[in-house]
């Protein structure tokens, strides 16, 4: 999988410098920072960008079934990403009876167990087993609301950036060029997607609700994977990861704000993308455009820096924002799990070392949030967090800790995640003893607020 961003390149890519090397970029003469794409802006030639765009044209209607007039709309092709995912599955076998009833009982003696662990109820209204193809089917379409702002402003940019003579003369035909866009970004994620949906071993393991509401979901064909080599029983195993995924569910369920919290995420770090054009410039001096009739061309030249992105303040706030929340869920799951499984499970300790080993070298989740958002989810915060939530149950106990959930202004940030003696501080004593009780202290902030804007406080028996 790649590590970058889908639909973007790689900086590092050796094959830039062999291209400057040989001469294909800067071949016009001084001419390519006016000149975007290499059509000839600064003495602009219709009829070459209708040659050019009547190129795109003939190779997006040899592309088959997947470019054609009925492939999906949108900044992202996503038949073409479920067509090249479901390539890389091949054929799965249906989750057996009994395997069916072993997840059942899995995930029913975890949310007993949970139950005495954590103060938020069940989330979970039934658990399945799933094939990598269930996974696929059932996640579609968060993967969506996860894509699509990102797609959307790098499409936009790319029209956005053509100078206004340009764009007169493309007209309609901008929309031929954002189903290469489109073609291109469905291509990555299908890749992306496939090689994850083999892996992942519930339907949380990327931290995110991916699935359906209400539905926990074990994949037992990537868990029978995982469990060779370990020293733990399979059926051990399920039950850990059960009690991993219901402790999602159930924080996922409850916190309403959330879900829509890390996906509104995501789009803020989607508004805050700058793209270098100059790279774009660099990359089409010089192209004949009957390679454009090829479509490995295509790639070759969207490889070669013409989406390479700009790390920008506002992205790099959203991205640290992103991984600090992502981090908070998974020490809080970590924590809950292990109060949980107690003694119950002897190799539980272990079998957590082991997933924080699996992020740390590089696991589905690492790996898809690179390919999504350039975000490496970093096991030192994954540790912090879950030594935050740990140490504010040992001293305030559950009730105080699962209570930081009821909103985001509770939550920790960056900094407390670093160093939580203050945050937790903050909770247990000194003057905020009021957070003792986080609704209470919300109900105080939100009546502080009205009175300083004349409201009329709110009256409850009505």
């Amino acid at each position: 999988m790649s590590d970058v961003p889908f639909g973007f390149s790689n900086p590092n890519d050796p094959d830039k410098d062999r291209n400057r090397k040989e001469g294909r970029e800067g071949s016009d003469g001084g001419q390519g920072a006016s000149d975007p794409f290499g059509f000839g802006f600064e003495g602009f030639d219709p009829a070459q960008l209708g040659q050019m765009l009547s190129q795109f044209g003939a190779m997006l209607s040899n592309m088959g079934a997947g470019g054609g007039p009925g492939a999906s709309a949108g900044p992202v092709n996503y038949d073409v990403a479920k067509q090249l995912a479901r390539q890389q599955l091949g054929n799965f076998k249906p989750v057996s009876a009994g395997t069916t009833k072993a997840v059942a009982d899995a995930a029913h003696l975890a949310e007993l167990w949970l139950d005495g662990a954590t103060t938020l109820p069940a989330g979970a209204a039934k658990t399945v087993g799933w094939t990598p193809n269930d996974w696929l089917e059932n996640t579609l379409d968060t993967w969506k609301r996860l894509c699509d702002p990102v797609a959307q402003q790098i499409s936009g940019m790319w029209t956005a950036s053509l100078p206004p003579e340009a764009q007169q003369v493309v007209g309609p035909m901008i929309g031929m060029l954002g189903q290469m866009g489109g073609l291109a970004f469905g291509s990555q994620l299908g890749q992306a997607l496939g090689q994850l949906a083999k892996e992942v071993l519930t339907s949380t393991d990327i931290g995110l609700p991916l699935g359906p509401t209400g539905t926990a979901a074990l994949l037992p064909e990537a868990i029978a994977a995982f469990s060779e080599g370990l020293e733990q029983p399979e059926q051990e195993i399920l039950v850990f990861l059960a009690a991993r995924e219901a402790a999602h569910q159930r924080l996922f369920h409850h916190v309403s704000w959330l879900r829509q919290r890390v996906l509104g995420t995501v789009e803020d770090y989607a508004r805050g993308i700058r793209m270098d054009f100059s790279a774009i410039e660099q990359a089409a001096a010089g192209i004949d455009p009957a390679a454009l009739m090829d479509p490995s061309k295509i790639e070759e030249i969207l490889q070669q820096g013409a989406f390479e992105p700009q790390t920008t303040p506002e992205q790099k706030q959203a991205l640290e924002r992103l991984e600090t929340l992502l981090a908070l869920i998974e020490g809080w799951v970590e924590t809950v799990v292990a109060d949980a499984v107690g003694d119950r499970l002897p190799g539980a300790a272990a079998l957590s070392e082991t997933l924080r080993r699996r992020r740390a070298t590089g696991g589905p989740a690492e790996q898809t949030f690179a390919t999504l958002v350039g975000l490496e989810l970093r096991p030192r915060k994954v540790r912090e967090a879950a030594t935050l939530w740990r140490r504010l149950t040992d001293e305030a106990g559950a009730d105080v800790r699962d209570g930081v959930w009821a909103h985001p202004d509770l939550l920790p940030d960056s900094a407390d995640v670093d160093n939580p003696t203050g945050f937790i501080e903050r909770l247990t004593g000194g003057e905020a003893t009021a957070f003792d009780d986080p609704m209470a202290q919300l109900e105080e902030t939100e009546a502080r607020e009205r009175a300083e804007k004349g409201e009329q406080p709110k009256d409850d028996s009505a």
